[in-house]
Order: structure tokens, then sequence, then C-alpha cells
């Protein structure tokens, strides 16, 4: 089987190491653009060519992905695709892969640009990813596609090679949804990792570690993700096996969220979502009660 013809747009912090990725696979033919020298030299270093420009990417590559700062620049970088295509004689559409996490209606958006100028020439896909400049690294990536059946099956090889685990997440705009729902999750995360600093700071502990410790017990647990087992977020049935399982999480998490909040009002630290959690935590987990709001 010929190498898959690639192109990569944007190689900052995270689009780089996966574009590195890219380039050590015998499977794929890689060619490469970015604004800076530097890591286009880089790059090519690696066994990548550099492209003379996005046009020209857009007349060469099966698939192109595209990994810029904003919903502007994807839409800049879609128009350069655009400008100068050509028809193939495959007539089997340039894969767009739009990396970046973008607003929920950009991939539709994208769509409406490419119909605007040459139809059905240029696929869309949303496949942004999760796992950092790390998980980029080691090419251990979360990707989440949105995208037709038939488009998901023409970019898996190219972001196999970027992720381990690669996921249909449904029709275009689905991939941006997902990881909306994800970074939601990751950033309310981190406002309430910020709260208990305060208070173990307050406590006279050592908050450093008490980081070491959270890493190392989530790496066990799972984290925010162990409770995320069930396909829906309706109220659990009396008797579902989920009752149990969560009644008894809900009875540890208000005793030690009643306990924090305790130790916040002594030592006068502000701490809202731990008091919001502890109001909706049986709700969030599917179980009601008398004290529920």
């Amino acid at each position: 089987m010929k190498p898959k013809r690639t192109g990569f747009i944007g190689l900052g912090n995270i689009g780089k190491p996966m574009a590195l990725r890219l380039a050590a696979d015998e499977s794929i033919d890689l060619r490469v653009f970015d604004v800076a020298p530097e890591p286009v030299a880089e790059l090519v270093a690696a066994g990548a060519t550099e492209a003379e420009s996005i046009g020209a990417l857009g007349n060469w590559a099966d698939v192109i992905c595209v990994m810029v700062r904003d919903d502007d620049q994807v839409r800049s970088v879609l128009g350069e695709v655009l400008k100068d295509l050509q028809t193939r004689n495959d007539f089997i559409p340039v894969s767009f892969v739009i990396h970046s996490t973008v607003a929920p209606e950009t991939p539709a958006e994208l769509v409406n640009q490419v119909m605007g100028v040459c139809g059905f020439a240029v696929e869309i896909v949303d496949a942004p990813v999760s796992g950092g400049p790390m998980g980029a690294a080691d090419g251990s990536l979360a990707i989440m596609v949105g995208a037709s059946s038939e488009a998901f099956k023409a970019v898996e090889p190219v972001l196999s090679v970027m992720g381990t685990k690669v996921i249909h997440a449904g029709e275009l705009g689905s991939g941006t949804k997902f990881k909306l729902a994800r970074n939601l999750l990751h950033f309310v995360s981190f406002t309430a990792t910020a709260e208990a600093a305060r208070l173990a700071e307050a406590a006279g502990l050592d908050i450093k570690v008490l980081g070491d410790v959270v890493r190392h017990t989530d790496a066990i647990t799972g984290g925010p993700g162990a409770v995320m087992h069930r396909d829906t977020t309706a109220p659990i049935p009396e008797g579902d096996f989920w009752e149990g399982v969560f009644s008894h999480v809900r009875a540890l998490g208000e005793k030690d969220l009643g306990f924090a909040i305790q130790l916040a009002e002594k030592l006068d630290v502000d701490v809202p979502l731990a008091r919001l959690a502890a109001d909706r935590l049986g709700p969030a987990l599917g179980l009601q009660g008398d004290h529920d709001g």
C-alpha cells in the first residue's frame, strides 16, 4: 500500500509533536506548512517535506491536518486550500481535518464555505485532541472525530498514528462537542483544585505534596471519570445496580464535603464549589432524596 499523502498545517506546541509522529511513520508521506521557519526545518530534518504553500498542499494531499490557533485561522487556511483547488482525476475529496478546538457551529459553517466554492471536493472533519503536548509527543492522544462513516474511514489511518484512542463521536460537529464536554470537566476541576489548594494552604499543609497525592490516587481510581459508566444522566431507577454503588459514593462524598466545609469555615476560606457540590452531588449521580433541592 502506498503511503498516505498527508499535509500538516500549524506546528505549534501540540501540532509539531503530532507532525513528528507522522514524519516517523512509514505509512505516511508528510508535507508540512507553518509561518515560522524553525519548526518546519525540524520537521524536514525528521523526514517531512516542506510544502510550497497551503494551496499546493490542497492539490497534493489526501488528508490535511490543521492545528492552528482559532476559528478565524481555520477559516483562513481552508480559504487558501479552496482558492486554487483543482479537480482530481479520482474525484475523491480531500479530507480537511480540524484538530483545533473551535466553536460548536464552526464545522457546519466550514461546509458552507466549501460548498460556496467547489461542491464536494473537500470533506470537513472535526477531530480535536486531548492529552496535551505530552500525549502528542508519545502518540497517546485521544482524538474525537466528527465525520461521516466514509470520511472517518479515510482519516483513521492517519489519526491512529498520533493517538491511541481515536473515537468516531458521530456526524460532523460531534468531535467538537465531545471535546467541549470533556474540557468542561477539565477546567471546572482546575477551579475546584484551586479551592482545595487554598483550604490546604490555610491549614498549613504542603500543597505540592497534596498535588502528588491527587495525581497518584487519580491514576488508581480514574479521577472524575470514575463515575462515568452509565449511558444516561437520567435518575437511577429504584433497585438498579448503580443505585447501590452511587448511594455509597454519595454518603462518603457528602460526609467528606461536610467536614471540608466545616474546616473552611474555621479557617475563613471561601469554598463555593464545595458547597455547590454538597448540594448537588446526589442528583449529579442520578440519585434523589428528601434533602435534595
